[in-house]
């Protein structure tokens, strides 16, 4: 880090930042989603020497950290503004639905990555953490999808978004229920229901305030208090905070709050998204919000290609071949059927929305490597796995979503008709 000056982290910043736009536009030329585009490009630069053309070892002195946080933050932001398109008045009409389609996409993929590794080598710890990074679902990288097509607002992407909060809230008891069996503690058990306890109390905590008691708040201030008359002349403008800082706020505070009871950041930052849903006609943030997710969700997915190590995947690579078509399997079926009263087409769409793995499959598979749990091996095939079905989704979701809209007659238009309240 001593080595690194401002004029190195800046060229750094612009060469991943112009290879990532120039990788998604090639993609979007073809058709195919820019997230495909972006994750490529951080494969290229962690798997090739191109950037010592430069004449420098750049990247040798590369602050991996710095990007790390730009990475967080893009994902963070990105959530926040699928959030503002989903405010919890209209998640409830799909609740039902979505806390299906997360129980079955959890269950199944548990059950056949725990099964499959007790048969190849009967060791219950690595059987588990693999299980556990199964569980989870990259609602980052299905979201950038939806939003790129201008989908956002149809009822199976509702579900999917809401499903992903669902499936990543019971991925984090399911990590903490691993982490105890694992470490086989005396107070594991009372240590898994505090966890899961607190995971849930947070969630329902900020669906209460921002869906039933702030709207109530703000209808009984209106009708005690008239508008504001408009200022007079030479009359001095009253001090306000914009929408953007104040949402920014309650993102960031919301996403520290998550990750204090034991959840993801993004969970925290989508919540307190569809907390200003619920108050967009008085604080609309959504215009200013796609400048800084055009700078910033870029380098979330530049950091998912940057962790893959292509040469890791050798020795490994039919075991993390077979790990991958199960894992795509039993999250489309579990997931599909739980959104199959919808029909076959919406519930193929929600089933391969929850396929991505992404980070999150990776975060959870690290855990289990950092903690001696599994090898390096089986770390390399999680990896595997998680870029496997974060690359694969993004196109079959595209297909399945155009595949409708023609059926629908709808080809060319932005919205999906809805069919019907939950």
């Amino acid at each position: 880090m001593s080595e690194l000056t401002i004029d190195t982290i800046l060229l750094q910043i612009f060469i991943l930042f112009f290879l990532a736009k120039i990788a998604g536009l090639i993609c979007e030329r073809f058709k195919v989603s820019s997230v495909i585009g972006e994750i490529f490009a951080g494969i290229i630069v962690a798997n090739t020497i191109l950037f010592q053309w430069l004449g420098m070892d750049l990247w040798a002195t590369m602050d991996f950290d710095l990007f790390q946080v730009l990475a967080e933050l893009g994902v963070i932001f990105l959530l926040f503004a699928v959030g503002l398109e989903t405010p919890f008045s209209e998640l409830r009409k799909v609740g039902g639905t979505a806390t299906k389609v997360a129980v079955l996409g959890v269950v199944l993929p548990f059950m056949a990555g725990l099964a499959m590794f007790m048969l190849i080598d009967n060791n219950l710890n690595e059987a588990l953490f693999i299980g556990a990074a199964m569980v989870a679902t990259s609602v980052g990288i299905t979201a950038r999808v939806i939003s790129d097509m201008n989908v956002t607002r149809t009822l199976e992407s509702r579900i999917i978004v809401g499903a992903a909060v669902i499936d990543d809230v019971l991925g984090m008891i399911v990590l903490a229920i691993v982490m105890g069996i694992a470490v086989g503690s005396s107070g594991g058990i009372l240590d898994i229901a505090l966890v899961s306890i607190e995971a849930v109390l947070f969630v329902v905590m900020v669906i209460f305030l921002g869906s039933i008691l702030l709207p109530k708040i703000r209808r009984r201030y209106a009708e005690r208090h008239r508008p504001a008359e408009p200022l007079q002349c030479g009359e001095r403008k009253r001090l306000s905070l914009s929408p953007l800082p104040f949402a920014i706020v309650v993102c960031l505070g919301l996403a520290v709050l998550a990750t204090v009871a034991g959840l993801a950041a993004i969970i925290g930052a989508f919540l307190a998204g569809m907390v200003f849903a619920e108050f967009k006609d008085k604080w609309p943030c959504e215009k200013d919000f796609g400048p800084l997710n055009d700078f910033l969700v870029p380098f979330f997915f530049l950091h998912v290609g940057l962790l893959v190590d292509l040469s890791s995947f050798g020795n490994v690579l039919g075991i993390a071949i077979v790990l991958t078509l199960i894992a795509i399997a039993t999250k489309w079926l579990g997931c599909g059927l739980g959104a199959l009263k919808m029909g076959r087409q919406s519930a193929n769409i929600v089933g391969i929305g929850m396929v991505p793995r992404g980070e999150v499959g990776i975060i959870i598979a690290s855990i289990g490597f950092t903690n001696a749990f599994i090898s390096e091996d089986l770390f390399s095939v999680v990896v595997f796995m998680s870029m496997a079905t974060t690359i694969v989704a993004p196109p079959l979701l595209t297909w399945a979503f155009r595949r409708k809209m023609n059926e629908d007659g709808t080809c060319g238009m932005p919205e999906l008709p809805s069919t019907g309240n939950e």
